[in-house]
Formats: structure tokens, C-alpha cells, sequence
């Protein structure tokens, strides 16, 4: 794809980052993340009395010839997790604006590479119109990571796209075993926050990533414009307009969209959910992993 940001110094990068999950989340065994239940690793946690049923060979000897009480050891529980990454393809997140889709694209793949660079599975799920369509299947290790992203570059973005039917229809969202990301503009007239409150009843740790471009961050237009909608088929929608931009209406605009980011925020407090902006005018790399150490996702 032209203009992606996807190449072998961009990865390198992402090499000595990982991503943070909750302890309590529950997953496989065999991954890196140290859980809150006990377990089978070298690391030492704890004891507890022996009870009847109890592995012996946990017992500790020196101190049952101390105490003369048998006391087991425990030792620190690790398990794989399993990332899914919702990535909106509608018209807006990218058909008029291939910086958009591109950096959209390269925020997936990073995040991606973050899980399988630890050990853990990634999923990327493509939300088209009502569905979510996952032509990769579950990627386990970087070799099947790699054969992916060269097919995930060619994404196209068209159409409309409903976060929520999507989401809640997936055959595969999992349950307490990880994170999901939501990568969108969450310019959409469909209520997107039910399929964040499905996936929080589901024990899914949830992220929201917003990507936006400097024209729906601070747009500059005035004089008279044609405005059409990006997801729009229809040549006379009614959603398309003509008309004489002024400052008033520019003063408008952003105050909804600070008044729809602040909804946003709001709303993701509300649920333990992470939600960050990234803007596509400013380095991949500084957005992203400064956004992400913020909110605790990155270490």
C-alpha cells in the first residue's frame, strides 16, 4: 500500500514494549503474563498450609523441621492471553483519505506484533457494514503475523460500518482471556457503546483507539464547500450539502466534537475501559506509544 508505515525498522522499534494486561484476566497457559492465581513457574509467590489432596511434593522441608507444619509452596501462575483487534474499514476511516486508513492500519499491526512479541495470539477482525469478517484467523507466533499484515495493507475502506451489530454478532469475542481494541473515528450514527458493554460483560479488557486527521481535528475550510459524506452511495443524499462555512460554524463544530470526545472519555471511565486520540498528522510511533504508556496498556 502506498504511503504504509509498515517496514522492518518500524517493528524493531516495538521490540522492547509490552502490553499490560490485567492479573485477574484468565487465558492459557504458557504466555507471559503473570496472573493473580497460582501456578506452575519457577517464581516463587507464597505459602499456605498443606491440606489433604495437596501435592507433597510441594512440601516445604526446612520449614516442617522448623515448625513441624507441613506448608506448601506456591509459585506464580503465567498464561497466553488473546488480542482481538476491531479495525472500522467504513469510507470515513479511510476512502477519502488514505494517510487515515494507512495509519489506522499501521496502529492494528502494532498492536498486533506487540501480542505475538509476547507470546500472546492476536485476531484482526474487519468490521464491513453489520459484520466482522477475520480473514486470518487466530495468529499464533510472528512468522503467521507477518503472512498477515502483507494481506491486511490491502484493505480497502468503503461503505458504512455498525460497531455494535458487528461486534455483538462475532462468533469469536472471547471471554476474560485478554484485550480488545477498537480502532474507529467513531463517527457513526449507530450506538457503538453497546458492543463496549457487551464486551465488559464478556470480562474483556477493552481499549478505544480514535484516529483522526487534522481536517476533523482542526478544520481550516471557509468560503462556500461541497460536503460529502464519505459513507454515503448516494449521489443526492441528504447528508450532502452546499453551503458558505463561517467561523460560527467552525466554532460549532469543534464544540461537538469536544463535546463528543469528552462523551467518549466519559463513558470509557464509566466502564474501566481505555480510551485514547491519535492524530495522523503527528510520528506513529510517538502517538501511539505515548497514548498507550499513559493509560498503562505499554510497558
Amino acid at each position: 500500500m502506498k504511503g504504509s508505515y509498515l517496514n522492518d525498522a518500524f517493528f524493531s522499534r516495538l521490540e522492547t514494549l509490552a502490553l499490560n494486561l490485567r492479573t485477574d484476566l484468565a487465558g492459557f497457559f504458557g504466555g507471559k503474563h503473570l496472573v493473580k492465581t497460582y501456578g506452575q513457574t519457577v517464581e516463587f509467590a507464597d505459602y499456605r498450609e498443606y491440606m489433604l489432596g495437596d501435592d507433597i511434593r510441594r512440601i516445604d522441608w526446612n520449614l516442617y523441621s522448623r515448625f513441624e507444619k507441613y506448608f506448601l509452596k506456591l509459585f506464580t501462575d503465567e498464561r497466553q492471553m488473546h488480542v482481538r483487534i476491531f479495525l472500522d474499514c467504513s469510507a470515513s476511516m479511510g476512502r477519502t483519505s488514505p494517510q487515515k486508513g494507512n495509519y489506522a492500519i499501521a496502529v492494528a499491526a502494532a498492536i498486533g506484533f506487540l501480542a505475538v512479541h509476547n507470546m500472546d495470539k492476536v485476531s484482526f477482525q474487519l468490521i464491513k457494514g453489520d459484520r466482522a469478517e477475520n480473514p486470518f484467523g487466530t495468529i499464533i507466533g510472528k512468522n503467521g503475523f507477518f503472512r498477515a499484515i502483507g494481506e491486511l495493507e490491502n484493505v480497502t475502506f468503503e461503505g458504512e460500518a455498525d460497531l455494535s451489530a458487528a461486534i455483538t454478532s462475532c462468533p469469536d469475542q472471547g471471554s476474560n482471556d485478554g484485550l480488545t481494541v477498537i480502532i474507529s473515528d467513531f463517527f457513526s450514527e449507530h450506538d457503538w457503546k453497546k458492543a463496549v458493554d457487551y464486551l465488559c460483560y464478556k470480562k474483556r479488557q477493552v481499549m478505544l483507539i480514535q484516529v483522526l486527521t487534522p481536517d476533523e481535528a482542526d478544520p481550516e475550510y471557509n468560503g462556500r464547500i461541497h460536503l460529502v459524506d464519505a459513507e454515503s452511495e448516494i449521489v443526492d443524499d441528504a447528508r450532502n450539502l452546499r453551503l458558505r462555512v463561517t467561523r460560527g460554524m467552525l466554532d460549532a463544530y469543534n464544540e461537538a466534537l469536544k463535546d463528543m470526545m469528552g462523551d467518549i472519555k466519559s463513558f470509557s471511565a464509566s466502564r474501566g475501559v481505555d480510551y485514547i486520540t491519535l492524530h495522523t498528522d503527528k510520528p506513529i510511533e510517538r502517538m501511539l506509544f505515548g497514548e498507550l504508556l499513559k493509560v498503562g496498556v505499554m510497558g
